[in-house]
């Protein structure tokens, strides 16, 4: 293989972006934290995208089935996709998919949750320019979406689930868009996993127990054990360190530990404070410590925190893992979109289908612009589309944020309070018949229940948008763009930030 001419622009590009890029956030707080007992895991997917919602049912496959996976020669560093074998048996999970990250082929996920309470968050972590340079040209091997989605499909604890990331790098080699992290919980614990570019097959994983609170924007490991192979709170690869040694990184007789961010790591930023919005990694991890015991509602609040949640975040995602819990009664609350703008909608993994203003529409899919709609998605895109009807609250919101803001997240409040009110007589009413053999009827009702609150949800939202489009044309008027670029153009990106200058230092607010 050789190294395309490119890639060392692209790796000058890639360290160079700005730390509000597209990330995605990620929080775990573990199980002596939260107010369940149960590991609480939320997170964002920031992509410029389409985003729908997605249950998909177990699966059996024959013995000779293949899945394609990787990169294609479209990526913003080209591959070519390859072919792994398939498992036997693929299980159900919950997910977010999108359309567009890179260029990497779609559908793509971030993660969700499993019948097996596995949950994945994947979020952006660059490394070194030097790994950035060395990535083979074309690249192949598994890529950041599919190892979420194979971990959602195959794992049955996060342990397993890294193991597995490990195996696949292994075994069929890791493509890449300059790095990424995987947070990976159960409810016991989570790992975080770091694939590293470069092509020398490079990762490492630290475990989270019940005490941690662990936020990722971007991600990161530091301190790691030299005899990482002995101590059952880490993984890695077999050349972790002796990479890191050959490069002359990394000098194991310094007396100074391994810290895997220093090592392998983007060498001009920190690993807690280097990359944020609003709030740095450490800010956000005491913040939510201080939180403690950690409701699923409050973890809702940190997700949607407004110098979190803006037009970058695709969706909103918080689940709660608890042992004992039936695959059917597996629940995860999603917001559409940003969450800022969004009410979160209880779905059960028992649910058996999605309404279709929460199915993929055309808005924001990559190619959407030229070419005509497939016939078989007519009704579907008739549809309205909760992505894009919560857009428009957004939009209309940060157009005057401290008068629309507190009143649209009021409200938002007040819709998630009806769900967290019937919560315990629906999944009482879901375990009852399922105790008396009529799963079937679990799944119709707790299908029932969360295509009912989708429903009024988009009804909420298209309150909202009537509402604040008649405030804002009584009240200040419409008003008009002053420029001639519809899309950004690497300035600020629409928020809902009151009070904060973008131009001064990230942490300020």
């Amino acid at each position: 293989m050789t190294r395309s001419p490119i890639i060392a622009t692209l790796a000058a590009a890639l360290m160079t972006l700005s730390p509000s890029g597209w990330a995605s956030h990620a929080f775990y707080i573990g199980k002596h934290l939260t107010e369940s007992g149960g590991v609480l895991v939320g997170g964002t997917g920031e992509e410029v995208s389409s985003h729908w919602l997605e249950i998909v049912p177990a699966a059996d496959h024959k013995p000779d089935e293949t899945l394609k996976v990787g990169v294609t020669e479209a990526a913003a560093m080209p591959g070519r996709l390859i072919e792994i074998p398939e498992v036997r048996h693929t299980y159900r999970y919950l997910s977010m998919s999108y359309s567009d990250y890179e260029g990497f082929p779609a559908p793509l996920t971030n993660g969700g949750v499993n019948e097996h309470q596995v949950a994945v968050r994947d979020v952006w972590a660059t490394a070194r320019k030097e790994l950035i340079d060395m990535t083979p040209t074309p690249q192949r091997g598994v890529q950041y979406s599919d190892l979420a989605r194979l971990v959602l499909e195959r794992a049955k604890t996060a342990r397993e689930g890294v193991e597995l990331i490990g195996d696949l790098i292994a075994k069929h080699g890791y493509a890449t868009y300059g790095g990424n992290t995987h947070l990976i919980a159960d409810p016991d614990e989570a790992w975080v996993v770091w694939e590293f570019p470069g092509g020398q097959g490079l990762w490492a994983a630290e475990r989270l127990g019940p005490d941690d609170v662990r936020v990722l924007y971007p991600g990161y490991i530091q301190d790691f054990p030299q005899d990482y192979r002995n101590n059952p709170d880490y993984m890695g690869s077999k050349n972790l360190i002796s990479f890191a040694e050959q490069k002359g990184w990394f000098d194991p007789d310094s007396g100074e530990p391994f810290n895997v961010f220093r090592v392998y790591g983007r060498q001009d930023t920190q690993a807690r404070t280097g990359g944020y919005k609003y709030m740095s990694q450490a800010e956000l991890e005491e913040a939510t410590r201080e939180m403690a015991p950690v409701s699923e509602q409050d973890m809702i609040e940190r997700v949607r925190d407004y110098r979190i949640s803006d037009d970058e975040a695709g969706y909103g995602q918080v689940v709660t893992l608890e042992k004992g819990i039936d695959p059917d009664m597996v629940r995860i609350w999603v917001a559409p979109t940003g969450s800022v703008a969004a009410p979160y909608v209880p779905w059960w993994l028992g649910v058996q289908q999605v309404p279709l203003s929460f199915a993929q529409h055309r808005y924001l899919t990559r190619g959407a612009g030229s070419h005509f709609l497939n016939p078989d998605y007519a009704l579907q895109e008739a549809s309205d589309f909760a992505g894009r009807r919560f857009k428009q609250v957004m939009y209309y919101m940060c157009e005057k944020p401290d008068i629309y803001r507190p009143m649209v997240q009021d409200m938002l409040r007040g819709f998630e309070q009806q769900s967290f009110n019937d919560i315990g007589w629906v999944e009482d009413s879901a375990r009852t018949l399922i105790k008396q053999g009529k799963r079937d009827r679990a799944e119709s009702l707790l299908t029932f229940y969360s295509t009912t609150r989708a429903n009024d949800a988009m009804q909420l939202g298209r309150t909202l948008v009537d509402g604040l489009a008649a405030h804002t044309r009584l009240v200040s008027g419409e008003r008009r763009p002053s420029g001639d670029q519809i899309n950004d153009q690497g300035g600020e990106t629409v928020n809902c930030l009151t009070g904060a200058d973008p131009d001064q230092p990230k942490n300020a607010q």
